[in-house]
Order: C-alpha cells, then structure tokens, then sequence
C-alpha cells in the first residue's frame, strides 16, 4: 500500500463502532432486573471486584463500558470495589498467569462469602489462545471454584449484565 493511499484513508476518520443508542429499552430493563435481583437476593446493590488474571484487555474494554456515559449502569446498583473485602462477585477475565496465581487465590480468599466467581471471556474459560504457554497456568476454574461462565473473545455488555442476572436468579434458588 502506497503512503499516500494511507494517509487518504486517515484523513476520512477512524473506523468505529457507531455509539449504543441513548434509549436502549432493552439494556436498561435488563440493568433493572439486575438490580432488583441483587436487592432480593442481597439487600442492597451488588458489589463486584474486577480481577484480571493476565489477559490481552480486550475484556476489560466490555467491563468498562459498562460504567461509560452511554450505559452509567451505577444508576441500577451495579457498584464496582477496589477492595475484594467489599465484593460479592469476583469477575476474573483471562488466563491464569504463572506470576498471578497467588494474587487470585488471595483476592479470592479476602472475599467474605457467601461469594460468587464470574470467569469472564475464552480466555479465562479455556485459556483462549495462551493454553499451555509457559507462563500460563489455566482456566480460572484450575485455580477457583467457578460459579458463571461467560464466553465471548470478548463478550459484550449486554452478556455480561445477561450473565451476572442469571448468576443472581439461580443463587435465589439455592
């Protein structure tokens, strides 16, 4: 390719997703139902630690936005804690790295119970594409009891809030 051809081409603007729309009903009941479930379930607004136990971020960027401006789901009750000590749920995203096991068995270990593990993304499923890397120690549940599995290279919001709804509900039945 020609440098003239990609500077043409940086010149027309990024290739972006086009913003969620402002009034998606659906999200939004969605975010509802989590934040009633979490109040019949717990009392109070679900708190969730995020963990990254070595991944490529591209979960992290779904996770953020849920709290971006579009979607500022803190306004149904989804608070997310710096500390695992203030945490019901641990949402754990990628694989287990060799150097951030003992970190995850103490964040697990510093959340007080009854508590609920969220393996988001392949990776933290299967160890997606760094299965049996040298650093790699695997899938989440090698290391911690699991309770949700969410798949997705990396799974959008919606899954998520889809997942953590289910995980609420089936813990109303226990």
């Amino acid at each position: 390719m020609s440098m003239l051809k990609v500077l043409l081409e940086a010149l027309r603007g990024p290739l972006t997703e086009p913003p969620p729309s402002l009034d998606d009903v659906h999200l939004n009941a969605l975010a509802g139902d989590l934040d009633a479930a979490a109040r019949r379930r717990l009392g109070r607004s679900l708190s969730i630690r995020h963990l990254d136990a070595g991944s490529c971020n591209g979960c992290e960027l779904e996770i953020h936005a849920l709290g971006n401006a579009f979607r500022d789901l803190e306004r149904y009750g989804l608070r997310f804690v710096a500390s695992p000590r203030h945490a019901d749920v641990l949402l754990v995203t990628g694989v287990v790295t060799a150097n951030m096991r003992e970190a995850v068995e103490r964040t697990y270990a510093a959340t007080p119970g009854p508590k609920w593990v969220v393996a988001v993304g392949d990776c933290a499923l299967t160890g997606g594409l760094f299965a049996g890397g040298y650093a790699s120690v695997g899938a989440v549940d090698g290391v911690l009891p699991v309770d949700l599995r969410i798949p997705g290279c990396p799974p959008d919001p919606v899954a998520l809030l889809q997942g953590l709804l289910a995980l609420l509900q089936s813990a109303a039945g226990r």
